[in-house]
């Protein structure tokens, strides 16, 4: 079966060619809002706005209440991360900013500790979805921080130690009541 094209014809004139009516309908739009503000300013209307200016360095703009910050890693009662390496907040992150390598806790428990945790800030969407899936509340971002501006890309990048300096110990319970608690509950 053969194709055919049909050819059809632009419409051509001097109105499409020179776009002089356009031209002189923006400059219209142009001209009414510039006498409007001239004739405005000289008779002491000035338009209103809501736009507050800040001298930034010494006058900051307060964060919301509900504004989530930078990371930081939180601490058990011994000092250590209460991280277990159980890999939610990396898998659940939609910008892979989190890196985690897992290692055996050294005092002999079947628990597994990070070796290595990073969060890359430059990446990070402040989406608040490692904090909502992590189940031992080792990750918190209510530090009400804005991250501050780097030259490297290499400062953005936040280890283990970093995050653990704005941690603290949390007085959560890690890992629950256990499997029996509904007795406990009853009890």
């Amino acid at each position: 079966m053969a194709t055919t094209v049909k050819t059809v014809a632009r419409p051509a004139g001097l109105r499409r060619k020179l776009y002089l009516i356009a031209i002189i309908e923006g400059m219209w739009v142009t001209f009414r809002h510039l006498m409007k503000n001239w004739i405005g300013n000289l008779f002491g209307q000035r338009q209103k706005t809501d736009i507050a200016t800040l001298s930034y360095p010494e006058e900051k703009k307060a964060y919301p209440e509900r504004s989530r910050g930078l990371h930081r890693l939180m601490k058990r009662e011994d000092g250590e991360v209460r991280c277990v390496a159980c890999m939610m907040c990396p898998t659940v992150c939609p910008a892979h900013c989190i890196t985690i390598v897992p290692e055996e806790a050294p005092s002999g428990s079947i628990e597994k500790r990070p070796r290595i945790f990073e969060i890359d800030e430059l990446r990070c969407v402040v989406c608040g979805l490692c904090v909502e899936a992590c189940p031992c509340d080792a990750i918190r971002m209510d530090t009400g921080i804005h991250a501050p501006p780097t030259l490297r890309r290499a400062d953005a990048i936040l280890d283990k130690e970093a995050l653990l300096s704005r941690g603290e110990t949390s007085i959560a319970t890690q890992g629950g009541v256990g499997p029996f608690w509904r007795e406990k509950v009853k009890a």
